[in-house]
């Protein structure tokens, strides 16, 4: 099954049977479409965190007017792209995270359920087996990479043993993430996100997914961009802002992601992800690191249906 990680599509590629209606309804659309594109490694069948329970992050931004709508560490509720759009649009914030993100969706009417499948906990069983590798803990005692803990700080005699980076975990096994980029028939832009998170995640993670400016950003004037990979990293560049910037100023959607992953290479070379960006007149691009290439759909009025296409990576 192909792997398609972010998806951009322009001029009214709603691929739905709803009447048209804002930017927001497009990307709750496309979440679907990517699921059933895609349900091989994203959705929900993947990711348990360490406690073997799913754990949903989900971002949405509309940019007419700018505003943002997310929920982070959302847990036993599916929809998590319609409950970060009822943030956007029926309170003044911009992130509820955990239990309590949890119980606003629960107060506007969505339905609480075990998001964990047969799938999913059959790999965390294995996982378990295995020791609980890999995980993404560090400077703790037992050693995390040969241990499931319980951990404790290493003791000030043995910080020399402190490390500060590991291998980048995130690659076609462990990532969840869907981005997308809407641009309407009018000229409106939208962008979204949507993950489970990595695997095996320590309880309370947050991704950049949620975050606007890390996992996706739009701006009217501009574009869009959206990103995939090792959140942790991205969210500590804001690569879908910087992106969005360098379109702004002048390059192209490629040049744009390009020069987002290589900012992040130069300080993490390990690091495995990928951008996508789109101007407002529907030319796009891509860049990767950390793969051989990065696949990605479009829908637009020159390809019709979603097209499949990739990158090769920098």
């Amino acid at each position: 099954m192909t792997q398609i990680n972010v998806a951009f599509c322009y001029e009214n590629c709603r691929l739905s049977d709803k009447v048209p209606g804002s930017e927001p309804d497009s990307t709750e659309d496309l979440s679907c479409i990517g699921l059933l594109h895609v349900k091989l490694y994203v959705g929900d069948q993947m990711s348990s965190h360490w406690c073997c329970e799913e754990v949903w992050r989900k971002g949405c931004q509309l940019s007419v007017t700018h505003n943002v709508g997310a929920v982070g560490a959302l847990r036993r509720v599916k929809s998590a792209i319609s409950v970060a759009r009822k943030v956007l649009e029926h309170t003044e914030h911009s992130l509820l995270v955990g239990d309590q993100a949890t119980q606003f969706a629960l107060s506007l009417g969505f339905k609480e359920e075990n998001l964990s499948t047969d799938f999913s906990l059959s790999l965390w069983k294995q996982w378990k087996r295995n020791n609980c590798q890999p995980n993404y803990w560090m400077n703790v005692i037992p050693d995390p990479k040969t241990s499931c803990g319980p951990y404790k700080v290493l003791p000030s005699m043995d910080k020399s043993r402190m490390t500060n980076t590991n291998p980048s975990k995130f690659g076609i096994d462990n990532h969840d993430t869907i981005g997308m980029i809407v641009i309407d028939g009018n000229g409106r832009i939208a962008g979204g996100t949507s993950s489970n998170g990595a695997k095996f995640k320590i309880p309370g993670r947050v991704g950049d997914s949620p975050i606007a400016g890390a996992g996706c950003y739009v701006d009217q004037d501009v574009g869009g961009a959206a990103a995939t990979g090792d959140g942790d990293v991205m969210m500590r560049f804001v690569p879908s802002y910087n992106t969005v910037e360098n379109m702004r100023h002048g390059m192209s959607p490629t040049d744009a992601a390009q020069d987002s992953i290589k900012r992040i290479i130069a300080k993490y070379p390990a690091f495995s992800g990928a951008i996508i960006a789109a101007k407002m007149n529907g030319e796009y691009g891509a860049a990767c690191h950390g793969m051989e290439k990065f696949p990605f759909s479009v829908a637009n009025p020159k390809f019709g249906n979603v097209t499949v296409l990739s990158v090769p990576c920098v």
